[in-house]
């Protein structure tokens, strides 16, 4: 059984399809320097930084948020028998984890109601969709998948541009459209009293985080707004596939000085398990503290 987080009316799960050490903080934080690495190695290794390989302890996963209107999946992985030749890691999984972990939490394909993309890179919209027979066919069937506008509208021009480097638009976003299942919404969109998008730009052009739960009960699901704790202390440290750090540091320092020092979780994409924390002040910076 995996672990549930209740606040109130909702519950929120994690679904993990990876964990591990994959990439080297220097070449997945371009201004990072091996100084200021080293300067904090002694609060990163082990937890979040392997000391065998000197890289980054990731995770791959989507939140499961249920209320008692919805169940909502934040994000969906990688995916499998989806091509991905730049990505050695992600190129044709065929692995039953992130099912096997779906199925234990007792929700099933047909019962997810809203499929929410923080943001539409390849390891944030591979099981929106399965392949049947050939083609690609929307994993959650019933579900309604909630696009930002301009993020759409960014990836599907990259796409038409240059579809070979694109893959997972292609196979994992386009179907979604086509299916008409998808739902374009503006990056502050409110779903009801308990479920609402954050802007949150500069991973992507129209990144969005999902604020669930009411004062006092809520929490935080990041996206890609954070991959690492050492851009909590740093908020301004972009990462390699950012398209705006500038702007991305703008809303981690925003994000963080809203939340830091209260009772709401963070409930990071990327951060090793348990994933899940508090943010407080740190310096000039903010540290993460699990939950």
């Amino acid at each position: 059984m995996t672990t549930e987080i209740k606040l109130g009316e909702i519950i929120i799960q994690r679904v993990v399809e990876q964990e591990g050490a994959i990439f080297a903080p220097l070449e997945f934080f371009p201004t990072l320097t091996r100084e200021l690495l080293e300067e904090n190695l002694p609060w990163l290794a082990p937890k979040f930084i392997d000391p065998a390989t000197g890289k980054l302890i990731l995770c791959v996963q989507s939140y499961l948020v249920r209320t008692p209107h919805h169940t909502i999946l934040i994000d969906s992985c990688v995916g499998n028998h989806k091509p991905r030749p730049t990505r050695p890691f992600w190129h044709m999984l065929a692995s039953d984890r992130y099912e096997k972990n779906l199925a234990a939490t007792g929700i099933g394909v047909g019962d997810i109601d809203y499929v929410m993309c923080t943001h539409l890179h390849v390891d944030h919209v591979g099981w929106n969709t399965r392949l049947e027979n050939g083609r690609w066919v929307p994993t959650f069937p019933k579900a309604t998948y909630l696009f930002a506008d301009r993020e759409l509208a960014h990836w599907t021009a990259q796409e038409r541009l240059d579809p070979a480097n694109h893959p997972w638009i292609t196979d994992s976003v386009l179907p979604i459209v086509a299916a008409k299942r998808a739902e374009v919404v503006r990056s502050d969109h409110h779903l009801n009293d308990l479920v609402r998008l954050v802007p949150t730009p500069g991973h992507t052009i129209d990144h969005f985080s999902v604020h669930v739960g009411q004062s006092g009960q809520d929490a935080l699901i990041t996206g890609d707004m954070i991959h690492s704790p050492i851009q909590a202390r740093y908020p301004e440290l972009g990462m390699r596939a950012d398209h705006d750090s500038k702007q991305a540091g703008l809303s981690r320092r925003t994000v963080f000085e809203r939340f830091c020092d209260s009772s709401t979780l963070m409930c990071m994409a990327h951060f090793p398990s348990p994933s899940i924390g508090r943010v407080a002040r740190w310096g000039e910076g903010f540290k993460f503290v699990s939950a």
